[in-house]
């Protein structure tokens, strides 16, 4: 695992949400967790032309999906942001787990499943 992407994890792994957040809700404590690790990041950066992804943190960034997305559709909006020459990774939170490649474009993708940090199991 890349060590810029470690901190950034690691802080992730802290967010704690109740079982039917708003995206919205999500994004806040994805930004609360980034700044309590002393983490400095842009919100709603832009890539390119209708390329916008959620969080950059240094050349990491990090998309934020509610439930579970469709992996199709995720995966090739992951393509098109791992494009840009401002991103060596992503990683992606989302409230289900669901299936990603693990690098797309050469560039490494990383899963952040919020269910998995709730420590019980949800229908």
């Amino acid at each position: 695992m890349n060590e810029t992407v470690a901190p950034i994890l690691s802080a992730l792994s802290a967010v704690r949400m109740p079982a039917l957040p708003e995206e919205y809700d999500i994004h806040a404590a994805v930004a609360r967790a980034l700044s309590d690790a002393g983490l400095e990041y842009e919100h709603e950066y832009r890539l390119g032309p209708r390329r916008r992804i959620d969080f950059r943190v240094g050349r990491v960034g990090i998309e934020v999906k509610k439930g579970r997305p469709a992996t199709s559709q995720l995966t090739e909006q992951l393509r098109r942001y791992l494009e840009s020459d401002d991103l060596d990774a992503v990683i992606v939170v989302t409230q289900r787990v669901t299936s990603l490649p693990r690098t797309l474009g050469g560039k490494p993708v990383y899963l952040v499943s919020l269910n998995r940090l709730w420590g019980v199991a949800l229908p």
